[in-house]
């Protein structure tokens, strides 16, 4: 195999080793149209994988893989002989079959296996998930497919809340050592509120009646004021040449 191919494989295994926990040994997952097309090609599956991947792995199918490979009879009774030497894994659906994309796609909801396929429907449809790895043949060479825009992106997202969560441990640490660290506010009692006082703007002076003046008092004080009488200015005249 060459470098370049080699690196690329390695680099592919090494990002979902990193962020979907994929371990050695890998297990790969063979469908019968994986199959089909190595016969057509003419190579040994378990050889070809060993030497792209250069590490432990291990074969496996389904029994719904098998059984669907069956009912489609002669076309693919060669993809089916081949796809018998592989171990059975236990999928879930024994007593009740379900289609191979069917079967491969609940196989890859919580466990990690590499899909090893030729259908081009269930390879649409796995990439839209994260941590979903893929095989295939191009030609002759079995490909290992670069991480999908969708593994991409979660690997991202989750970066960055790793990276905002570090940082928001690295300031609160801080503040710790700093002794700025904000302490409990204290929780003070309510203060028992009294009756208000009426709003003096609201109060009005209160006009009361002075009582009328009765006996000597009223007439005294009736006495006491004079009244003003105008003088003609002719007898002021007079009054004043005498």
């Amino acid at each position: 195999m060459k470098i370049s191919r080699f690196k690329k494989s390695h680099k592919t295994l090494a990002f979902f080793a990193t962020h979907f926990d994929y371990r050695e040994p890998y297990q790969v997952l063979i469908d019968a149209t994986f199959c089909q097309a190595a016969l057509q090609h003419k190579i040994g599956i378990e050889e070809q994988i060993r030497k792209y991947f250069q590490c432990n792995v291990k074969l496996l199918t389904t029994q719904c893989i098998i059984l669907e490979a069956e009912a489609l009879g002669a076309p693919l009774t060669g993809a089916l002989t081949i796809v018998k030497q592989f171990h059975v894994h236990k999928c879930g659906h024994e007593g009740k079959p379900v289609a191979a994309a069917e079967c491969l796609k609940s196989m890859t909801k919580d466990n990690r296996y590499i899909v090893a396929s030729q259908d081009r429907l269930l390879q649409a449809s796995l990439r839209k998930v994260p941590g979903r790895c893929l095989l295939y043949l191009h030609k002759a060479t079995p490909v290992l497919e670069a991480p999908s825009d969708a593994s991409k992106k979660w690997v991202q997202k989750r970066a960055k809340n790793l990276m905002l969560g570090k940082q928001e441990e690295k300031i609160q640490y801080m503040k710790e050592k700093q002794g700025l660290k904000p302490t409990e506010t204290p929780v003070h009692p309510k203060k028992c509120k009294g009756p208000k006082n009426p709003n003096p703007l609201s109060c009005k002076k209160s006009k009361k009646k002075k009582p009328a003046l009765q006996g000597v008092e009223q007439t005294t004080r009736t006495k006491a004021k004079r009244k003003r009488v105008k003088i003609p200015e002719h007898i002021k005249a007079a009054l004043a040449k005498n």
